[in-house]
């Protein structure tokens, strides 16, 4: 499985922002090809960290690197990084993660 993360920095008008990432980029993010998951939250201000925490995070998941990329290339991907400038004003970071995993130890 890879994983695409964006990490969105506090908004300055947070009402806006959700409604915007609510009513029109979950859907642009929906249409992508390839996506087998896309899950997002906002960050708990009140978790253990300190006050300069991430506003939301969203995870997008496929298959593979290439999955990915086919993904982020097609209309539907480059109509949804285009509709950042829309409401990301703050900033976002994208993060590629290929799942690892974990060897078992053996007793």
């Amino acid at each position: 499985m890879y994983d695409v993360f964006a990490i969105y920095a506090q908004p300055e008008d947070p009402a806006a922002f959700d409604s915007h990432y609510v009513s029109v980029h979950a859907a642009k993010v929906s249409a992508m090809p390839n996506l087998l998951a896309f899950e997002w939250g906002h960050v708990d201000p009140t978790g253990p960290g300190d006050n300069a925490s991430p506003y939301l995070i969203a995870r997008m998941t496929f298959a593979d690197v290439d999955a990915a990329a086919e993904a982020m290339a097609s209309d539907a991907g480059r109509d949804a990084v285009a509709d950042l400038a829309s409401f990301a004003m703050a900033g976002v970071a994208v993060h590629n993660v290929p799942r690892g995993t974990t060897p078992s130890s053996s007793s």
